[in-house]
């Protein structure tokens, strides 16, 4: 769960928001996620964090932030991107998703379950950079909730953070637009895409959203040239069936066989608390159909100690990466090959 920031907010604190155009009749168009919500005055969007304010857009969290924490790069996750470094993560409230068994509903439905306020703190982009070089961070990570609806903020941050040398990684549900992904290229350095199933009726469903929305945003994350990762958290009786992670394997590999996926243990949350946590056993399946399709790394994440958290080389099986949960034990990777028989590693090693 994600550490937060005690204070509140109300819908007189708006701030500028990027990415949308005026439409007729004073409403708005929202220009930032697959949603592209047609937001009429005095509306908000799906997100409830972006309202029409007299024919203009405004966002509620622009700086804003309800987490702030040091965490290992691998908890993202991110295993093929600065390994063994630490991330300055952060986030504000909401998200464009309403998904029943989200690990961080405490925050990401904030704006949904007490719509009269939000939590967060106003820190300016400038202490977030200098808190991150502080703790001695390598990047920072707009986390927790979905980057996308805190754009703005991701923004001002990020081009900062690029000046100082520090990186800025997403975490995210991949519902971002192309309009949104150009404009990111600008600070963006790496994402971990979560790629829910692959069932577009139960997308619609659970998460409030479509399948090809988000392997839209995926494909264009990919294609941005930023490093890409995704993860599936396999929630029991919802998208662990072998035909939905076989679909989902294939699709990444299609996408770059390099694309490290992670297939992470889900525990019982929110609106899904009854549920009991991944079989292991299907998560190992899981791994298996993503070799089966062509994937060169497949991770299991959520389960420290298992064989699956290490890196091995795809043309040796040496392990290059040792694990232990969060922890980087041993990174035998030189000039981003494989210490035995030299075939490169794909990642950002430096």
């Amino acid at each position: 769960m994600a550490p937060s920031l005690s204070t509140s907010a109300n819908k007189g604190d708006t701030a500028e928001a990027v990415l949308w155009h005026p439409g007729e009749n004073g409403a708005v168009a929202c220009d930032l996620c697959a949603h592209r919500c047609l937001i009429l005055p005095g509306r908000s969007g799906v997100c409830r964090v972006r309202l029409n304010a007299a024919g203009e857009l405004r966002t509620l969290v622009r700086g804003r932030l309800v987490a702030a924490a040091v965490d290992p790069i691998e908890k993202k996750p991110l295993f093929h991107f600065l390994p063994g470094s630490f991330s300055y993560s952060i986030a504000t409230s909401g998200c464009n998703f309403r998904c029943d068994f989200c690990q961080n509903w405490q925050i990401s439905q904030a704006a949904r379950l007490s719509p009269g306020g939000l939590d967060g703190q106003i820190v300016p982009p400038e202490a977030v950079v200098e808190e991150t070089l502080r703790q001695g961070c390598a990047s920072i990570a707009c986390t927790y909730t979905e980057p996308a609806i805190f754009f703005e903020t991701a923004e001002d941050v990020g081009l900062l953070a690029k000046e100082r040398g520090l990186r800025t990684i997403f975490v995210t549900n991949g519902y971002l637009t192309r309009e949104a992904v150009q404009r990111a290229r600008a600070f963006l350095d790496a994402a971990n895409v979560d790629l829910k199933g692959f069932d577009d009726k139960r997308y619609r469903h659970v998460c409030g959203a479509t399948l090809r929305g988000v392997l839209e945003g995926l494909e264009a994350l990919k294609e941005s040239g930023v490093w890409v990762e995704v993860t599936t958290l396999v929630v029991p009786g919802l998208n662990d069936s072998a035909e939905e992670l076989s679909a989902i394997a294939r699709h990444v590999a299609s996408l770059d066989p390099n694309i490290p996926w992670h297939v992470s243990r889900f525990h019982p949350d929110f609106k899904r608390g009854n549920v009991g946590a991944t079989p292991v056993a299907t998560l190992g399946r899981a791994r298996e159909a993503g070799l089966e399709a062509g994937l060169k790394h497949v991770y299991v994440g959520n389960l420290p100690g298992h064989r699956a958290e290490n890196t091995f080389c795809p043309n040796c099986a040496t392990i290059v990466i040792e694990r232990s949960g969060f922890s980087v034990v041993r990174n035998r990777i030189a000039n981003g090959r494989c210490p035995e028989c030299s075939a490169e590693i794909a990642g950002v090693w430096a």
